[in-house]
């Protein structure tokens, strides 16, 4: 419990930290307003063309009436707009992770430097760093998948669904999301992603405690354009600590 408490006051250090940096708040900022912009856009030209869309999904309609095709029709509007803005706010954390990976990694680089006492850190190139934050992006996600999906279709038994399911999500998610969260740290000690695996089970509590915050955080419409950067540099903070006990034990 000890160390999961210290992986949330990592997590609110991270935000301190940004708070003397507005800097590098700005430039954390910019990943999430970018999908929001791509995501408004989406649901606009959705919008504009939505009346096609769902005479596409409604072809069974042609020949009726006027007005119960309409109403039909109307009613399949709502649906399709509806069903993608949940899409949308669903894919909306992990987007931005996707387009905001290179500035994400630009602040957690900027903060360990700052912080100093990085034994045995280099520094990356931005080519370079992109590549591993995508591989291993990649790889976390499918690994993730195979543990939210069969979550998410034990939530609809009965009881132990709205119980000890959203519990486990939020321990799987959160986990998944403190491997993205530190990365930067190991990649400048030439640390993969099954060495960082290693490193942080010897104190999951730990990567929990950053994690699983985060995670429930994101899950707010736009919380993300905050929390994201403020995760990351928590990240430098969780990944040191860990990294440190490794050396000496």
């Amino acid at each position: 419990m000890r160390d999961f408490l210290t992986g949330v006051r990592m997590f609110g250090q991270g935000f301190a930290i940004l708070l003397r940096s507005p800097r590098l708040l700005l430039i954390g900022a910019l990943p999430a307003v970018l999908t929001a912009l791509l995501l408004l856009g989406g649901l606009i030209f959705l919008a504009y063309r939505i009346d096609d869309l769902s005479a596409l999904v409604t072809p069974f309609a042609d020949d009726w009436a006027e007005g119960l095709r309409a109403a039909v029709r109307v009613a399949a509007d709502v649906a399709l707009f509806g069903a993608a803005l949940v899409v949308g706010m669903l894919s909306f954390t992990a987007l931005t992770l996707a387009v905001g990976g290179p500035f994400y990694e630009h602040i957690a680089e900027k903060v360990e430097d700052e912080l100093g006492d990085g034994a045995g850190a280099v520094d990356l190139s931005w080519s370079r760093l992109l590549w591993l934050g995508l591989r291993d992006g990649v790889l976390l996600v499918l690994r993730a998948l195979l543990f939210t999906l069969p979550l998410v279709v034990a939530g609809f038994v009965p009881v132990v669904g709205q119980t000890v399911v959203p519990v486990l999500l939020a321990l799987v998610t959160g986990w998944f999301l403190a491997l993205e969260l530190v990365a930067v740290p190991f990649y400048r000690r030439g640390m993969d992603l099954r060495r960082r695996r290693a490193v942080l089970r010897r104190r999951r509590a730990l990567a929990l405690g950053l994690g699983v915050p985060a995670s429930l955080l994101c899950a707010i419409p736009l919380a993300a354009i905050l929390v994201l950067p403020v995760a990351y540099v928590g990240g430098v903070l969780v990944a040191r600590e860990a990294l440190r006990d490794a050396r000496v034990t």
